[in-house]
């Protein structure tokens, strides 16, 4: 595959430092009906940090990847890094949002949140649904998070590490029992672990071998394990990857397509449309052409 490495074409947008606290890895803002979207937030965007939002009551929809999300009372959204979203419009909003950041989930003692379902998310999924006994546990934590938040000073961090610590625990268990299915077994863990170097490296790494070498693996060994656990070739999640990419870059912008082509890293604009075709059957003007009629 010719590939060069470059730059995402859609906008990353960077966490915002609490002004009020001075606050560098936590957020959280809580809405009673406000119209608390931005507008850079109605059009297609990536964020570099990880953002939970809570619903109590919206009559709104957004988009996670290309599915819509409708809102329903007491509902629990969930995204991380690299994640493509767009809000359709802003609407009165009740309930409360706080985001994080990567560095934050580094910290000690707060290193092992890293593990937990809800930001491991091996299902893919977006949306938790509330039980109304649910929502009050998690309003319960979101106001104590809220209020430590205004309160700056030596027990600061203490306080809100355990107290998110809590919220995301409760929230990753209600994510185990929406999101079924057994626990990973080695072979299986091998698998995230190359879907996960994939999802990182797919613009410029274009070889099974290449992942092998970071996986301190050979390819052959690799690729078994990977057909042998999903069922497809190893390269094929690597091809899938990148035509879930040129999907998200065809429906949500207006780019060229030579220009999403060199975006997905490669030297040819008219390989990239044997590649898209190949594996979607239909070329990528046919794709944006049709996909946009649909959603119209």
């Amino acid at each position: 595959m010719n590939m060069l490495s470059s730059t995402p074409p859609v906008p990353v947008h960077a966490f915002k430092r609490d002004e009020a606290s001075g606050n560098n890895w936590f957020t959280i803002t809580r809405s009673e009906g406000g119209l608390t979207y931005e507008a850079d937030l109605l059009l297609p965007h990536r964020k570099d940090y990880y953002l939970m939002v809570f619903v109590r009551r919206n009559q709104g929809r957004h988009w996670a990847d290309g599915k819509a999300y409708e809102h329903p009372d007491n509902s629990f959204y969930f995204s991380g890094p690299a994640q493509m979203l767009v809000k359709e419009e802003a609407t009165p909003f009740w309930g409360t949002h706080f985001a994080f950041t990567s560095e934050f989930l580094a910290l000690q003692p707060s290193a092992d949140l890293r593990s937990l379902p809800l930001i491991q998310n091996p299902h893919q999924g977006h949306e938790l649904r509330l039980t109304e006994a649910d929502a009050l546990v998690v309003e319960d934590l979101l106001a104590r998070l809220e209020a430590e938040q205004a309160r700056p000073g030596e027990w600061q961090h203490r306080l809100l590490t355990a107290y998110l610590t809590a919220l995301l625990t409760y929230l990753s268990r209600l994510y185990k029992e929406q999101f079924t299915g057994a626990e990973p077994s080695a072979e299986q863990r091998l698998l995230h672990a190359y879907q996960a170097r994939v999802e990182e490296h797919f613009r410029e790494l274009h070889e099974v071998g290449d992942y092998a070498a970071q996986l301190h693996l050979s390819a052959g060994h690799l690729s078994e394990v990977v057909k042998a656990q999903s069922g497809k070739p190893a390269i094929k999640h690597l091809h899938d990857r990148l035509v879930l990419e040129a999907r998200r870059l065809l429906f949500y912008t207006r780019q060229p397509l030579k220009e999403i082509a060199f975006d997905l890293g490669f030297s040819d604009a008219s390989y990239f449309n044997r590649f898209f075709k190949r594996e979607t059957g239909s070329t990528p003007a046919q794709y944006r052409s049709n996909t946009r009629k649909m959603y119209q």
